[in-house]
C-alpha cells in the first residue's frame, strides 16, 4: 500500500502562495507537526486560521498532531543554543520511538496528508524526518512530495 504524503513550512512565504501549492497538491488534510501552534509569530499558520483556511480554500481538514513534534528541550538545544543537525535528528527519532508513534498515528491520517511545520526547506527540518521515521517503521510505504 502507497501512502502519499506531502510537507510544507509557512515560512517565507505568503499565504496566497503557501494556500496555492495546498490546493494544487489536493490534499485531505494538513497535520500540523509544530509543538506550538497558536503563536502570533505564524502569522496566517496559527491553528485557529488555518483551520478556517483549509476549509474554505482547499476543502480541507485541519488535525494537530504534536506527538510528530520534538520537545521544547530538543528544539531548544538545536535552534536557540545553535546545536549540531546530527544531535537534533538522533534525539528526535529516539523521541519518536520512544513514543512509538508508528502505533499511535494512523496511515489513513497520514495518507493524502500534508504535515506542516514552520521550516521553509525541507531538509534540517523535522517533518522530513517525521516522514523518515514512518517510512522505515511502515516498510517504506511513504511516497513524500516537499512542496
Amino acid at each position: 500500500m502507497s501512502i502519499a504524503v506531502k510537507t510544507i513550512g509557512f515560512t517565507k512565504t505568503t499565504a496566497e502562495h503557501f494556500f496555492n501549492r495546498l490546493n494544487k497538491a489536493e490534499i485531505r488534510r494538513l497535520v500540523d507537526v509544530r509543538l506550538n501552534n497558536t503563536s502570533q509569530l505564524a502569522g496566517f499558520a496559527k491553528a485557529s486560521d488555518l483551520k478556517f483556511f483549509l476549509k474554505e480554500i482547499c476543502n480541507a481538514d485541519y488535525v494537530h498532531e504534536p506527538i510528530l513534534a520534538p520537545t521544547e528541550d530538543i528544539f531548544k538545544k538545536f535552534k536557540k543554543e545553535k546545536g549540531e543537525w546530527s544531535e537534533f535528528r538522533r534525539g528526535f527519532l529516539d523521541l519518536m520511538e520512544n513514543r512509538k508513534v508508528e502505533s499511535q498515528i494512523s496511515k489513513e491520517l497520514i495518507d493524502q496528508s500534508c504535515l506542516l511545520c514552520s521550516e521553509a526547506e525541507p531538509h534540517h527540518c523535522h517533518r522530513t524526518l517525521v516522514c523518515e521515521y514512518l517510512n522505515g517503521k511502515w516498510g517504506s510505504a511513504l511516497e513524500v512530495r516537499h512542496l
